[in-house]
């Protein structure tokens, strides 16, 4: 995998395109946010990305970042400086300067926005996230796993409105700000897990951003070669297609700050007569056959792709009619810890299924 130094304006679609598979149907379009990144690069000039190595051990390392539903997006628009407000407003809680940005998830609109915020404030983004891919919560994430708090966190909004907070834990950080995040209209930008550059040496995932646009130049180059890309994906990354379909049925509500819903998937050709049930919260968590088997499992990647083109299609555009791809794929090694499969795991969303990793899953199907 070749490894990402700088982001200049041309590398852009490249990122979004990898952001929006490895989003697993969340994280927000990450078209936006490759819009937003853009016109920052264009205004202020290329990112230099940094591995977490390189960066000093007393270096402020902060995550920016959208919260709240995808759907919400569609018509809420961002002004454009909410995140950057976020980030100033961390900034003058702290009374300390970020030295770096970085990715709260590898996926979606918070694969983009971040680099907007690195462009703007002429700071160095970091090679890597805190989930591997997009997670529904604010605590998912591995700094969770190594007691990095989330406080304090700084919210804003299109209004110009900004709120600090302060709590005792990163479960009670996500109730806090889903609230106000309800009341922001659905969607806020926000700036938390302050860290040091040794804090982060030891918790986030590294190589997030090289993987997100090598990602993207695959999807890309196959399309260019009319080829849908999933083949190449599934050898590059250890993937698997799980399914191919129809959508058929879509039972999508926006609740509690979150996209969530089912969709049915009835096969075709070699799958014809079979069904699948994709279970979403933002993003897809649970991929089900016709007899309510597992074929996929959170923390493990559900991506849905478009039969012909291979595009990554998110939760909140996904309709009747569509023909795709369900692509499934391990996750990161962390994730399947027990610790990481008590903050992500299918008994945190109320499922009944049992974890096992996506290889096993499709070994017995």
């Amino acid at each position: 995998m070749e490894t990402i130094k700088i982001i200049t304006r041309d590398d852009m679609a490249d990122v979004a395109l990898g952001g929006a598979f490895l989003g697993t149907g969340g994280g927000g379009d990450p078209y936006i946010g490759r819009l937003m990144a853009e016109q920052a690069i264009d205004a202020n000039g290329s990112v230099q990305v940094l591995n977490v190595d390189d960066l000093a051990d007393d270096a402020l390392v902060v995550p920016v970042a959208m919260m709240g539903a995808p759907t919400v997006m569609l018509e809420k628009l961002p002004r454009g400086d909410e995140a950057i407000n976020a980030l100033r407003s961390l900034e003058a809680v702290l009374g300390k300067k970020a030295d770096a940005i970085f990715c709260i998830e590898a996926g979606g609109l918070n694969s983009t926005i971040p680099i907007a915020v690195a462009a703007t404030a002429r700071l160095p983004i970091v090679d890597g996230d805190g989930m591997g891919r997009a997670f529904p919560e604010l605590q998912m994430v591995s700094m969770t796993m190594f007691d990095i708090h989330a406080c304090p966190m700084a919210m804003a909004d299109e209004k110009g409105n900004a709120i600090a907070l302060n709590t005792v834990d990163n479960l009670s950080t996500e109730k806090f700000a889903r609230v106000i995040t309800v009341e922001m209209g659905g969607a806020g930008l926000i700036a938390l897990y302050p860290m040091t550059g040794a804090q982060a040496k030891q918790a986030i995932l590294r190589g997030s951003l090289s993987l997100i646009a090598n990602i993207g130049r695959i999807i890309g180059s196959e399309q260019a070669a009319n080829r849908n890309p999933a083949d190449k994906l599934a050898a590059d990354l250890k993937g698997m297609r799980l399914f191919e379909g129809r959508v058929t049925d879509v039972d999508r509500r926006t609740e509690g700050g979150f996209a969530r819903g089912r969709a049915t998937i009835e096969g075709l050709e070699s799958y014809q007569g079979q069904k699948m049930f994709l279970n979403f919260q933002n993003e897809f968590l649970l991929a089900e056959d016709e007899h309510g088997r597992p074929r996929a499992i959170t923390p493990d990647l559900i991506c849905l792709l478009d039969l012909e083109t291979g595009q990554p299609i998110t939760t909140e555009t996904m309709g009747y009619g569509f023909r795709v791809i369900v692509f499934g794929l391990p996750c990161d090694p962390k994730w399947r810890t027990k610790h990481g499969l008590e903050l992500v795991g299918p008994s945190y969303f109320g499922y009944e299924a049992q974890y096992k990793p996506i290889e096993i899953l499709n070994l017995q199907n």
